[in-house]
């Protein structure tokens, strides 16, 4: 990743550049000292061009905004890439840091004369939401609970059952958990219920997107199903993983808690 300081005697302009993972938290560190001594204690943060950041990285925003605010300061992000400000949003990051869509929007709210940051209701975080892809592996199975005359999808033309979409509750080593509100089979949730019974079967896609691209694959078996008003709520257990998957969902679930707890400690004060 590459920085580049646009300094005033109000604020600095960083803009940052590349893929922003833990080997580059201490150069923001260093950048955002070196602003702090020349005595300047606003700070906005250009994420345009960044396509990548990890849970350390987002640590070390946090970190820096705690910085800024014990100098009387304060620090805002303009204009993330869409990929940023996906993961921003999700995490709740946005509700301690503010996002803004211009550099002149950001601009105006860290030289605005408040010290205080924008947000001071509690950023609570918030479990990742990505899609979850599913499919049953028993196919008799599938053709029992879902007509034959809904056996294709009329938007995408895949077989029913091979592609359908949750979302995702948790995520550990041992299993996910996910919502399904039953695309376009019709299904009533007592009837997903019963398909999805405890014990069935499924292969699943899922993204880690602050740790890798695209998604991982894994096969699981429910063991929690829970009836609701519109869908179900399913637990699996990984049954087949591979090892490597295994390794990076466990790092996952350590970031997601690393992160939580920073979020914490910078709305406690």
């Amino acid at each position: 990743m590459h920085i580049t300081v646009e300094p005033s005697d109000t604020h600095a302009l960083l803009h940052l550049r590349g893929e922003f993972d833990t080997y580059y938290c201490p150069m923001l560190q260093e950048e955002i000292d070196g602003v702090v001594k020349s005595g300047v204690h606003n700070v906005v943060l250009n994420m345009r061009m960044v396509k990548f950041i990890n849970s350390t990285a987002l640590g070390a925003i946090i970190k820096a905004s705690k910085v800024l605010n014990i100098e009387h300061g304060k620090l805002a992000i303009s204009r993330p890439s869409a990929f940023c400000k996906d993961i921003l949003e999700k995490v709740g990051l946005d509700r301690v840091v503010p996002v803004f869509d211009s550099d002149e929007a950001a601009v105006a709210h860290v030289t605005s004369g408040t010290s205080e940051t924008e947000s001071k209701g509690e950023a609570v975080f918030e479990e990742d939401s990505s899609s979850v892809l599913f499919a049953l592996l028993d196919k008799e199975r599938l053709r029992h609970f879902v007509p034959s005359a809904k056996s294709k999808n009329p938007v995408h033309g895949h077989a029913f059952g091979d592609r359908w979409v949750g979302r995702m509750s948790s995520l550990d080593e041992n299993g996910l958990g996910f919502t399904w509100t039953g695309g376009n089979t019709d299904l009533t949730p007592f009837d997903m219920g019963q398909m999805l019974a405890i014990g069935t079967a499924l292969k699943v896609k899922f993204r880690l997107p602050l740790l890798q691209r695209g998604y991982c694959e894994a096969q699981v078996e429910i063991g929690l199903l829970e009836e609701r008003a519109d869908g179900v709520k399913v637990g699996g257990s990984f049954k087949e993983i591979d090892d490597a998957t295994r390794d990076a969902v466990k790092q996952y679930s350590k970031d997601m808690a690393f992160l939580k707890e920073e979020l914490r400690k910078a709305t406690d004060g």
